[in-house]
């Protein structure tokens, strides 16, 4: 697909390359790289950077496709809309982004992009566009506040101005927090000896890279329980369906990312399935940030403090295996209160917001 919308501004269609040998690769690296600039921009740091090595195999997910429109202006990449969508029966909405490089900003480049994906979206019939974008903390008290009542973002943001502009309502708000490494071994260690005297009948099971095999059946349940167990507000996600093999697939993509997933799991000794997980990635890069993943406590096990018992072995396992390691950063629903004491007890603070967008046409 290809389109003209405003003087000098072309948008098409990306195919996504094989390997950033193969031919396109270098217009990847160049899109991550505008992507990274853009959020280090926002946000005000480089944590969230990520290569286009350890981008690449999740823009060639079979279980979650992705279609990528790249925006040139004499051929240079000035935007980005990425468009995802489940492929679960059922599936109610697409996924999109929207991303710009700021010398082009306010000359129809985002609105162009945005207009691409939602035809994209209704050819393929769907009714429901649901968006994210990041947000510093907000400067002043002229500030949007989701459905929810929890968290709030700047109303007068780029990114709140476009989406509004556009006919998106502001759903849910979450909040970014960041812990320095190391962590005050002591303090860990009281955290610990506290969730183990309410977590009987539990222990925690940790690994470097793959799942075991043994636990892979387990590992799918968790994942496909994290879609429908997380706050999502008014959000909308068909139930995830997840095997053995999505398990090994995700594997995969950290594997050829050059990520190193962290993982630990808690273990309901009676009958000895997993019913709780924590997961983190390292970079490729020794030394940069490493960004925490999903962690789940199954409804039915919650009470016993198995989230903190979980974060804290996670966070001596990932202090043991790369002290290089300076910081985590993680996300969590302002709502989900749980998981933010988990999050505050051991020491993240939050350094800003992620806004999740919803239009109905």
């Amino acid at each position: 697909m290809s389109a003209d919308f405003v003087d000098g501004l072309t948008i098409h269609e990306f195919s996504i390359p094989e390997s950033l040998e193969a031919e396109g690769g270098d217009d990847f690296a160049e899109m991550v790289a505008m992507r990274n600039a853009i959020e280090a921009e926002i946000l005000g740091t480089d944590d969230l950077d990520a290569t286009a090595k350890e981008l690449l195999p999740f823009y060639q997910d079979a279980f979650a496709p992705k279609r990528l429109f790249l925006a040139r202006i004499d051929g240079r990449i000035v935007g980005r809309g990425v468009y995802e969508w489940q492929l679960e029966e059922g599936a109610p909405a697409a996924f999109i982004e929207v991303q710009v490089a700021e010398p082009v900003r306010r000359r129809g480049v985002g609105t162009s992009l945005l207009r691409v994906l939602e035809a994209t979206a209704a050819a393929d019939g769907f009714r429901v566009i649901q968006s994210w974008s990041s947000h510093p903390p907000a400067a002043t008290d002229d500030v949007l506040v989701p459905p929810t009542g929890f968290g709030a973002i700047d109303s007068n943001s780029a990114a709140a101005r476009f989406a509004r502009s556009h006919g998106y309502q502001l759903e849910q708000v979450d909040r970014i927090s960041r812990i320095d490494l190391p962590v005050d071994s002591a303090l860990l260690a009281r955290r610990k000896t506290d969730a183990a005297s309410h977590a009987a009948g539990y222990e925690v099971l940790q690994w470097v890279g793959s799942c075991p095999e043994e636990w892979l059946s387990d590992m799918a349940r968790l994942h496909q329980r994290m879609s429908t167990d997380a706050p999502m507000a008014a959000i909308e996600f068909a139930e995830e369906q997840w095997d053995e093999a999505r398990v090994r697939n995700l594997d995969d993509m950290n594997a050829a990312g050059g990520r190193v997933n962290l993982t630990s799991a808690a273990l309901h000794r009676e009958p000895n399935r997993l019913v709780g997980f924590t997961d983190l990635a390292l970079p490729e890069v020794e030394g940069r940030p490493a960004g925490q993943g999903d962690t789940l406590v199954l409804k039915e096990h919650r009470g016993h403090r198995l989230g903190t018992l979980l974060k804290v072995a996670n966070l001596e396992l990932l202090m043991r295996v790369s002290p290089a390691t300076p910081r985590v950063t993680t996300y969590n629903a302002e709502e989900n209160r749980p998981m933010l004491d988990v999050n505050e007890a051991v020491g993240f603070v939050p350094v800003g917001y992620e806004a999740a967008w919803k239009k109905t046409v």
